[in-house]
């Protein structure tokens, strides 16, 4: 298979190729002047466009009827599925469960089953005595720069069993709990209707049977709604599973991932559960602490993954380009078979290194977060360039990396660069019900947006999302894949056609402009 659809994989070397030169370029002082110029033009310009068009752009958004920020298509482009229930969601449901399911069994240790009451008798917990407070699962300042303690909070009271019992797919109880409660959240969407998402959900690469696992559990449970599309988060964890001896190289970390994709892809009867699982899937995210110092470095002489046996995690660029070249050809296979395709939508640039932005916009269709692109102007004009999509977390990044008030998104949205506002975790950093919302308004005040920038960077949120092209059809017009003003239906995205057109004629204009300048270079050469 994998020779068949040879010419969309993109070697190694070319790869490294293509990064060294875009190294060069974003450390070349005269260039990195020219950017930031730019980029402050586009700023200034955007202001100045506020300032003509302000009320012009109100007045346009008023003469429609019926429509308006809150029944308008947003989609929450990067949550988490176990984190997308708030606190006080879940701390109702285990108050709930322990009062109706005290007696089921959802353990079995040494050989010996455990009830659900006997987990709480140990903790020494009732219904009554459990709270929010003691839930323990919010983010607070002692999370700040450590990524340790954030990821302790998905563990109710701190205890690892009850993440097992309620917020795992795979466990004694077949993921039912989780199940039920993911789908009390999916009927909270399908309520509001105008709010959708695309939860994230884990295949680890210990194993070949994750992804049947993974999908009979969907299945079976039914985790099915029409406002959700699901993506596969993989950990970038080889150097556990490593050092358990749960895999030998890197290789069989890669083909415990796509070998059940090319295979399903090339027969949907062997493995059927996934075959239709994978119709509600849109895109592969790769997942965990970018600032953890990398001991391994991506070069010419960094092993093949078959022969990559080191106890070392591999850096995340090297993670990137496998998953990255695996994609093209499963994505290519999948075409040719006339089946939906997979995005590559990693986190990138929360924390870390400056080359994983790089990694990104080489290989990836969107990020999430893209804090540092702030750091690095050649970068940023290049995401801009290319519109590239960047679904950002102000309150997420608050808790964890970046102050509220320092959060570049309004930066970024006033520049044109193609930013979403998305809420990432809940458990962790949301109060209210409806947690994007609650991150939309948050954003409003803090930077005094207008309804036209909220219906901008809701309207972002669709395009970049993975819903199919007819459901993009049916919330943003029949044209909307079209440049300009042709592809803008303001009846349905309440977007003013003053400002899709600002946005597209300063983007050719900039394009012209650096068409121009290489001509007339090449001219002088």
């Amino acid at each position: 298979i994998f020779k068949d659809f040879a010419e969309y994989y993109v070697d190694k070397a070319t790869f490294l190729r293509d990064t060294e030169k875009l190294t060069q370029m974003i450390v070349d002082g005269p260039l990195k002047s020219f950017c930031y110029r730019r980029l402050a033009f586009l700023q200034n310009k955007f202001q100045l466009h506020v300032l003509l068009n302000e009320i012009r752009e109100l007045t346009e958004q008023k003469g429609i009827s019926h429509r308006d920020f809150y029944n308008i298509r947003k989609v929450d482009t990067h949550i988490h599925a176990a984190s997308s229930m708030n606190q006080k969601h879940l701390l109702r449901f285990i108050k709930k469960k322990m009062k109706t399911e005290g007696d089921a069994v959802v353990l079995q240790e040494k050989g010996q089953p455990v009830t659900m009451r006997q987990v709480f008798d140990r903790m020494k917990i009732t219904a009554y005595d459990l709270s929010v407070d003691m839930l323990d699962v919010h983010a607070d300042r002692n999370t700040f720069h450590r990524f340790d303690k954030f990821n302790t909070k998905y563990n109710p009271v701190g205890e690892s069993t009850l993440r097992e019992i309620f917020i795992k797919t795979d466990n004694y109880v077949g993921g039912k709990y989780f199940a039920e409660v993911l789908k009390e959240v999916l009927h909270d969407l399908e309520d509001s209707k105008y709010q959708q998402a695309e939860p994230r959900l884990s295949i680890y690469g210990r194993s070949k049977d994750e992804w049947d696992k993974l999908a009979k559990w969907a299945l079976t449970n039914d985790v099915w709604s029409p406002n959700v599309r699901w993506l596969i988060q993989i950990p970038r964890l080889y150097d556990v599973y490593k050092s358990k001896d749960m895999i030998r190289n890197f290789d069989e970390f890669l083909d415990n991932i796509f070998a059940p994709l090319f295979e399903v892809t090339n027969d949907p009867a062997s493995h059927p559960e996934l075959h239709r699982f994978l119709q509600q899937v849109s895109g592969i995210d790769s997942v965990d602490d970018e600032s953890k110092h990398e001991f391994v470095h991506f070069d010419r002489s960094t092993p093949e993954p078959a022969e990559y046996k080191l106890e070392e995690n591999p850096p995340y660029n090297y993670y990137l380009f496998h998953m990255y070249a695996n994609l093209c050809a499963l994505n290519a296979f999948r075409r040719y078979r006339g089946l939906p395709t997979l995005a590559l939508r990693p986190h990138c640039g929360e924390a870390g290194h400056v080359n994983h932005l790089l990694t990104g916009f080489l290989t990836s269709e969107s990020i999430a977060h893209g804090l540092l692109l702030r750091k690095v102007p050649v970068l940023q004009y290049l995401f801009y360039l290319t519109q590239l999509g960047i679904a950002m977390s102000p309150l997420s990044n608050n808790s964890l990396f970046i102050s509220y008030q320092r959060n570049p998104l309004a930066e970024y949205m006033q520049k044109g660069l193609n930013v979403s506002l998305s809420t990432d975790d809940p458990l962790q950093f949301h109060y209210t019900k409806e947690a994007l919302m609650e991150e939309f308004s948050i954003a409003a005040q803090v930077w005094k947006l207008s309804s036209c920038d909220m219906c901008e960077l809701a309207r972002n949120s669709v395009l970049q999302s993975g819903f199919e092209d007819k459901v993009k059809v049916h919330w943003l017009g029949p044209s909307y894949k079209e440049e300009g003003v042709r592809g803008n239906d303001i009846q349905r995205t309440n977007v003013p056609d003053i400002r899709v057109s600002f946005r597209h004629e300063t983007l050719v204009d900039e394009l012209c402009q650096l068409f121009k300048a290489f001509h007339e270079t090449t001219k002088e050469k």
